[in-house]
């Protein structure tokens, strides 16, 4: 008797934790066809609901904000949880993923149909019909390296633990060389993944990029390395000022911009302000990082005047001067 008692339990058990995982995944749990498919009376589903709402209520700690909710108007469960993505937020980071290019072929499958499995049942269908032209023809930008993911899990170790490392690397020109570097920081830009480092044994600090990937190895060192808090590198306050990733000086800009939006201006320069507007033109300073600003400035043609400071003038009106030649 009480073998069998046990075995119900193991039973109750494994079919509220089945229900359960079919609710996560967005599956919207009908009591009378899941009692049909476990051979038991519906007032077992419910039991089984009423089960899983009682360690949903006891295990907020654990599982946050979620409940089993009882839909009268379409008559099933369906598990509501606020720290889990949406069915639309889903759509949004998935089309995200692919417009990055940022990742080989099979790991970008790999990982949407991960995502796709907590899609609910009833929107998978819309979901694939909206990337299935996509998926088919999505090209990855080339890389260097075997596997960026694993590039950028190993490289996030080695930033957590402080560990100097040496990499062999791609450069533009195709050259393979050498560095050992601090690594501090990893940033998404323009298609690519970046590594911040320091050089090691650089005083100066002056923070180096590397595209991760054309890291093709990486040799983790014994030598831990401390930084200061005036060294600690500040992400966030670089994606602000930089353009393309390309280092150089921090310098404060005006331009005058006579195109159609200069929304989209400020948009890409996060630091952009308008200082003035004169008829259709409009005179904007923005704070920025590197000489990447001059070919977004540039891609700009004709709509872009740059008027100050002056080295940037010139610096413009050289690699217009260079334009001009190649067209002339």
């Amino acid at each position: 008797m009480d073998e069998n008692k046990k075995d119900e339990g193991r039973k109750r058990l494994d079919r509220a934790l089945s229900i359960f995982f079919r609710g996560l995944k967005g599956e919207k749990l009908t009591a009378q066809r899941l009692a049909d498919e476990y051979n038991v009376a519906t007032k077992s589903i419910h039991r089984s609901a009423s089960d899983i709402r009682t360690f949903l209520a006891d295990n907020r700690d654990l599982v946050g904000n979620s409940d089993l909710v009882y839909d009268r108007s379409e008559k099933c469960y369906i598990l509501k949880m606020d720290d889990f993505l949406q069915d639309k937020e889903l759509l949004a980071v998935i089309k995200i993923l692919i417009g990055s290019r940022a990742f080989g072929k099979d790991e970008l499958l790999g990982i949407i149909n991960k995502l796709k499995k907590f899609v609910s049942t009833s929107d998978r269908e819309l979901l694939e019909t909206l990337i299935q032209k996509e998926k088919y023809h999505y090209c990855q930008v080339k890389s260097d390296c075997d596997s960026v993911i694993d590039n950028l899990w190993r490289l996030a170790g080695n930033i957590k633990s402080r560990r100097e490392i040496t990499i062999t690397y791609y450069k533009m020109n195709r050259d393979r060389v050498e560095h050992r570097i601090r690594p501090v920081s990893i940033l998404f830009s323009e298609y690519y993944f970046y590594l911040v480092a320091y050089k090691a044994g650089d005083k100066e600090y002056n923070p180096v990029y590397f595209r991760v990937d054309r890291i093709i190895d990486i040799v983790e060192h014994r030598v831990r390395f401390e930084l200061e808090r005036k060294h600690d590198f500040d992400e966030g306050e670089l994606r602000k000022k930089i353009q393309f990733m390309f280092p150089g000086k921090c310098r404060t800009i005006r331009f005058e911009f006579t195109g159609p939006s200069y929304q989209a201006i400020l948009d890409r320069l996060p630091t952009a302000v308008i200082v003035d507007k004169q008829d259709n033109k409009y005179i904007i300073e923005a704070d920025v990082y590197g000489d990447g600003i001059k070919m977004f400035l540039l891609s700009q043609g004709s709509w872009v005047k740059v008027t100050a400071p002056q080295e940037f003038v010139e610096e413009m009106r050289g690699e217009a001067a260079k334009l001009y030649q190649i067209y002339k």
